[in-house]
Parts: C-alpha cells; structure tokens; sequence
C-alpha cells in the first residue's frame, strides 16, 4: 500500500514500531514535462489495489476528473505473495498491457535493487515498462492540476486554487490522526503506543463530525481532495479499522454525522463505484498475519446500510461545483457484485 512494502513483512506487523516510509520514487507527470515524463493520454498505466486507501484515491480522482480514456487501469490481486502486488486476476496472470505478473517488475526496470519495496499506487511508463512514480500524496494532486487538458467536460476542480491552503492544512491533520493513525493504532507493538494512536484517531473524528455538522463537504460547498483523501479511510473503517485494527471506541455507521456523511460520497458517483469490499476484508485479513494469523475472513458488517438515504443533501453544497458527475463505469472496470452493497 501507499508508503509501506504491500507484502514483505506483512508477518511482522504488530511485533515491530510502524513507521509510513515516504514514496521513492517521486518523479511527477506534469503538463510541461519538466521530470521528463509529460502528461501524454495513452502512455501511463495506473496500476491499483481496490483493496488499498491509497491506491484508491487515484481510483476516485481518475474516476471524477474522467480521465479513463487517457490513463488505463490494472488493478492487482488483493492478497500479494512473497513478491508482492501480482495481476492473477487477469488472463495467465500477466497485466494484459504491461506484460508483468509482478508489479515489482516495473519497480526492478525502473532501478533494481530499490529500497521501499513495492506500493500501490503506482504509474508505469508503458513504453518503457518502467515505474514513474509511487508518491501517492501527489498523485491525484496532479491529477487534478496537471492533467487538465484531458479533463472530462464537466469535470470538477478538486483542488481549487483559492482553497488549496486550507485543503494542505487540513489533509495534513487528517493524514496523521485518521489516514496513517489507524495503521499506527492496528501495528502498535505495545499497550501505550495503541492507545495514543487510537486515542488521536477518534479525538480528530469527533472534530471532523463536528465541522461536517454544518456544512456538506470538508472545504467549500464542493467536493475536494480533502473529501476524496477522508472517505478513502471512513470506507474502510467498520469493515476493517473497527476489528481487525482496534479501533473501536465506536463504529462509524453509529456517528450520526460522518455516517451520513460518507454514505453520501459513497452515493455519488465516481466513489461508491470504486469501492469493492471483499478486496478490502480479504487483504487485511489475510494478509496481515502479523495482526489476524488465522487469516479468518469475517463475514460482517452487514453493507445494506451504504445505499440508504443520509439527507445531506439538506446541507446545501454542490457536489460537482459548475461541473457535471461522471459517466458509467467504463465497461471492464465495474466492481464484481460479491464487492458490493
């Protein structure tokens, strides 16, 4: 996943002090080229595990902003073997573009012997075969800013200029107390550690609901990256955080704000549409034998509840500004029924 090896070491977690290694490769795809890798439609592949909150930001960016056409998809197995993020999901277990059975191979042509291991998300160069970049904080961020020119019409504009600062700050707290103090509270090796982590998780919960009582979305009356980069984490968070993760002072689904809150993202498209649930139960339950060695699957919570109204439209707010909402899911790309509400 987004800043950890996605499979080397999953038998060590909760025996050693989590650390979030920040991304290797760092390289952007910017309009001007000015890493060497212009924004060009057709020429990188996103590589994704729907069952990662990382990866599964740049599955919503790509999704809202319509970029389908111009970044193709591969979305890997979600559990990994010793070497990691593999494409068995796919025809021989190769990624039908790419070639690869591991996306370690990418990594490997890009620079063998690279320290980090090997993340998702991940753009690959498919010319090349090489690994452009696994920084998976400026991802949709240039998503969002650099690849304008192949916006869907209508797309909306996540990361607002006149908002940007106080999107940055915000995201900033959210990351440390939610995206990453969930994986700090599920990997702690000792009583303190757990608590101070899970402690912060649901004290910057509670400070969130009570910001999202008052208006529809985090920043401004649309939907940002602040949205996109908290419901990532919310998604997951009675399905796995809850139990497998320790985090549970309460369940999501009984905070009467941010569950309709993220019911309402789950709701509009370009999110829910992304989301499949047995990728996301199945990797962290079976792979992470450091925590669950069992590798048991649960069979709750009960999803029925995610397609049931929230009336946050009562709030106001303009989920796509002056824009439109996506299309269909591209045909291919749905999420398989047994994923689903």
């Amino acid at each position: 996943m987004g800043g950890d090896d996605g499979g080397v070491g999953n038998s060590a977690y909760g025996r050693k002090k989590f650390r979030r290694s920040k991304a290797h490769f760092a390289d952007r795809i910017t309009a001007d080229g000015r890493d060497g890798w212009p924004v060009e439609a057709g020429r990188y592949r996103l590589v994704v595990s729907r069952a990662c909150p990382w990866a599964s930001r740049a599955l919503v960016s790509r999704r809202l902003l319509g970029l389908e056409e111009a970044l193709s998809l591969a979305v890997t197995d979600p559990v990994q073997d010793d070497r990691s993020w593999r494409f068995t999901l796919d025809p021989d277990g190769r990624d039908p573009v790419l070639g690869i059975r591991y996306l370690s191979e990418a990594y490997d042509r890009r620079e063998p012997d690279h320290p980090g291991g090997v993340s998702v998300p991940a753009v690959v160069d498919v010319p090349s075969g090489k690994l452009v970049t696994n920084d998976y904080q400026q991802i949709t961020l240039d998503l969002a800013t650099e690849w304008t020119d192949l916006h869907r019409e209508g797309a909306p504009d996540l990361y607002p200029r006149a908002l940007r600062d106080e999107i940055d700050a915000l995201v900033e707290d959210v990351f440390q107390d939610v995206n990453n103090g969930v994986y700090r509270a599920g990997f702690a090796t000792d009583q303190e550690e757990y608590e101070a982590a899970c402690t912060a998780v649901f004290r910057r919960l509670e400070l969130l609901a009570g910001r999202l009582e008052r208006q529809r979305y985090l920043v401004g009356d649309t939907i940002t990256e602040a949205d996109i980069r908290l419901f990532t984490t919310l998604v997951r968070f009675d399905a796995v955080y809850h139990g497998h993760f320790k985090c549970n002072r309460w369940k999501l689904a009984e905070n009467r704000v941010l569950w309709g809150y993220v019911r309402d993202l789950y709701q509009t498209p370009g999110f829910g549409d992304t989301v499949d649930f047995d990728h996301i139960k199945r990797h962290y339950y079976q792979v992470h034998t450091g925590v669950n060695p069992s590798g048991i699957v649960p069979l709750g919570p009960d999803l029925s509840g995610w397609t049931t109204p929230h009336h946050r439209e009562e709030l106001g707010g303009r989920p796509f500004g002056d824009g439109t909402p996506p299309g269909p899911v591209p045909a291919g790309e749905e999420v398989p029924a047994r994923g689903r509400p």
